[in-house]
């Protein structure tokens, strides 16, 4: 499988859930030492894992388009 020799392209619009996912991921580092977030961890792994997946869906869509083409 060479799911990692394709090569597409990504606008700044289809790039916002992968940087959400990345944001969401570090703010959960934090909420691991940090008092403050830990009341709200739960929010942040919910968004964490809908970024995440939403991240991936995108880059296989792209994937698949583009072998179409």
């Amino acid at each position: 499988m060479n799911i990692f020799k394709i090569k597409t392209s990504w606008s700044n619009a289809e790039f916002i859930p992968f940087k959400l996912s990345v944001a969401t991921a570090y703010v959960l580092v934090g909420a691991y030492f940090h008092r403050f977030f830990r009341a709200h961890y739960i929010p942040v792994l919910i968004l964490f894992g809908i970024t995440a997946i939403w991240s991936v869906y995108l880059w296989f869509n792209k994937m698949k388009n583009a072998r179409q083409e």
